[in-house]
């Protein structure tokens, strides 16, 4: 009789209580005016700025899916997997600190609702780079935290340069995606080092999940735009992101190790 595995829940409690405790204290911030007055923050996301609380309620809403990843990914991490159980925690929780993060510059339209947003973004997209990192290079947890902390300072620092650039809009952008790049760069190193691989079709579903997302991102920017429509391009963004994350933690816990080759011709007695 085949034994079920037995499933530790401390990484689905860990993460439940993050979204618990950021999304309450996002709705209290919103309903008291904590962030700051309405300064058109993500206004240029199309969406038509509503007189009620919620600014954005398509835009906003639309986060709920990376809480939704973030705790889909915390329950399937009480599992033995091919990732390190405390940092699949840990990416479950920044996964879902992303959704209330970027809610927060929707929701208010604020200077620090669009802090919060950037912030988010750097976070998850710093790990992505950073867990890559450590693997590549056959460290430990010490090293992805370095590199994890270098990679969101360095996002800071860029993403204080004021001025719009072509596409990618802000300097903050342009980091976020170099670190995306970053990662994706150093999976491929490692899959072609042979020693380990990630399953094709979760990472190549995530990658081409990213894509798409970029190209409505985009879209709705440049002519795909009903302001007062509910379906919005820039929320489809979220739901497409959020699905991306799982599908990369998908990948992270199928990583397998590959069997050590027979070095030299075999010998026959």
């Amino acid at each position: 009789m085949e034994r079920r595995l037995s499933r530790d829940l401390r990484p689905l409690g860990t993460a439940a209580a993050v979204a618990l405790v950021s999304c309450s204290l996002l709705a209290l911030a919103v309903g008291l005016g904590w962030l700051g007055a309405d300064v058109g923050r993500g206004a240029n996301f199309c969406e038509a700025a509503r007189d009620g609380v919620v600014r954005q309620p398509a835009n906003t809403f639309s986060n709920l899916g990376f809480v939704a990843a973030g705790l889909l990914v915390a329950w399937q991490a009480g599992l033995p997997l091919g990732m390190r159980r405390d940092l699949a925690t840990a990416y479950a929780c920044l996964v879902v600190v992303l959704g209330p993060g970027s809610a927060a510059m929707h929701a208010t339209q604020t200077a620090v609702g669009g802090r919060l947003d950037m912030g988010s973004m750097y976070l998850v997209a710093s790990f992505i780079a950073a867990y890559a990192a450590m693997r590549w290079w056959r460290r430990g947890p010490g090293f992805l935290a370095a590199l994890f902390a270098a990679g969101v300072l360095l996002c800071l620092l860029v993403g204080e340069y004021g001025g719009t650039l072509p596409v990618l809009l802000y300097a903050g952008n342009v980091a976020f995606a170099v670190l995306l790049l970053t990662g994706v760069a150093l999976e491929v190193l490692i899959r072609r080092r042979g020693e380990t691989r990630l399953p094709l079709a979760p990472a190549g579903l995530a990658l081409g999940c990213m894509l798409v997302a970029f190209a409505v991102w985009n879209a709705s920017q440049h002519g795909w735009c009903d302001p007062d429509s509910l379906l919005q391009g820039h929320a489809v963004w979220h739901l497409l992101g959020a699905a991306a994350a799982y599908l990369l933690f998908r990948a992270y816990a199928g990583e397998t190790v590959r069997a050590a080759q027979p070095v030299g011709p075999a010998v026959r007695r």
